[in-house]
């Protein structure tokens, strides 16, 4: 930890006419990450220390680690620290496919994790009964998790389906389409939503971010082959993290 220490000392970042010291602080930081003087899964040492090493608030040294967790370089985690990242390349995944999180990952070799932050049957409100085709007085099962691989939160994502299609949501962990397809109700079409919002609070938070960061929404509503709409699912992605692909092709229908 002390050779980690001696890199935040500020005679080793700090210049006159530099500008604004959490900048300063920030590029130094991220070209000792370049250089390979912090590697990848190294913590960096607790904010306090930071600042007292670097002679500077406890609020530099948060927008200085701001900086460098918006642009990928470093993952806050709740309660452990701050780390540094590896050079990984977003996860791809296409906008024209119905393909879930868990397969996605899978599919590139990757390890899906899921924490569950809410699971079970709640009255609906009315975005889940537009989208499902339910009635006040039935009821829905919600599944919420904060999907993340290689130790890196990549997305939050909020799924809810009638009662009658997952009545027990707490059999739910890693992957939603498994217990779909096992009870014969895998989707065979949706309907995607894209959007770019910024994330505050506790949002920002689970996804290792910076308050006002920008992100992806994405809302889909999936159907079984009859029509029914099974799954209505809004999910938060990081884009540094995620990347999505629309494969588009020349309209076949020409004008004279």
């Amino acid at each position: 930890m002390e050779s980690t220490l001696e890199l935040f000392r500020q005679e080793t970042w700090h210049r006159l006419g530099g500008g604004n010291r959490y900048l300063q602080l920030s590029r130094h930081i991220a070209e000792a990450i370049a250089e390979g003087r912090l590697k990848p899964g190294d913590q960096l040492p607790p904010e306090r220390d930071l600042a007292s090493i670097a002679n500077v608030s406890r609020v530099t040294i948060r927008k200085a680690v701001g900086e460098l967790v918006q642009v990928g370089l470093i993952t806050q985690r709740r309660g452990a620290g701050s780390f540094i990242n590896g050079p990984t390349l977003p996860t791809e995944q296409s906008l024209s496919s119905l393909v879930s999180f868990s397969d996605n990952l899978k599919r590139r070799g990757k390890v899906p994790v899921s924490d569950v932050l809410e699971r079970g049957l709640f009255v609906p409100t009315s975005d889940e009964m537009m989208a499902l085709g339910l009635a006040p007085n039935q009821r829905v099962a919600r599944v919420n998790r904060l999907r993340s691989s290689d130790d890196i939160p990549m997305a939050i994502e909020r799924s809810s389906l009638p009662a009658d299609v997952l009545p027990d949501p707490s059999k739910v962990d890693v992957s939603l389409y498994a217990i779909l397809r096992q009870n014969d109700l895998a989707p065979v079409r949706a309907i995607q939503r894209v959007s770019a919002i910024n994330v505050f609070g506790e949002e920002a938070k689970l996804l290792g971010l910076a308050d006002n960061t920008a992100i992806l929404k994405i809302t889909r509503t999936a159907f079984l082959q009859g029509g029914r709409p099974i799954e209505f699912t809004r999910g938060l992605y990081r884009p540094d993290n995620y990347d999505f692909m629309v494969e588009l092709r020349p309209d076949e229908v020409h004008l004279p």
